[in-house]
């Protein structure tokens, strides 16, 4: 573990409530919720994630903590997997690793995708064509 790493890890608060392990094989650490006031849930919430055993506080709205928390869920694993492979990379160059090889699969499905599509208008061309031609027949 580099100087630097150690130095993020131990800025970042630790969740009593949540033992490491299990902060890191979920990726997150949510922060209590005061029970006694009367207000409703704030439309922003600070979360807790944890990637590759480092903890980032996030803002998110309210309404798409579940979608971070797959979000967080993934990178995680992928992190992970990452740090497994070559334990000597530093936090920054897992990341950074973790994010070319996302945009990676995200851009292939794209390109999947565009494919598909003009597939799909050729195999709708063609059709068209063969029932031009069955009508002309008939």
């Amino acid at each position: 573990m580099t100087d630097d790493q150690s130095k993020l890890i131990e800025k970042q608060p630790k969740n009593p409530q949540i033992k490491d392990n299990q902060a890191q094989s979920t990726g997150l650490q949510s922060q209590p919720t005061n029970k006694m006031t009367k207000n409703p849930e704030p439309q922003i919430k600070k979360v807790d994630i944890a990637i590759a055993g480092v903890t980032y506080p996030i803002f998110c709205p309210v309404h798409e903590q579940e979608e971070l928390l797959s979000a967080v869920s993934y990178i995680n694993n992928y992190a992970l997997e990452l740090k497994r492979d070559a334990p000597s990379l530093s936090q920054e160059s897992i990341l950074v690793l973790c994010c070319l090889n996302l945009y990676e699969k995200i851009d292939a499905n794209k390109r999947s995708e565009e494919d598909r599509l003009q597939q799909n208008k050729q195999s709708e061309a063609l059709l068209n064509k063969i029932m031009k031609d069955a009508q002309s027949v008939l």
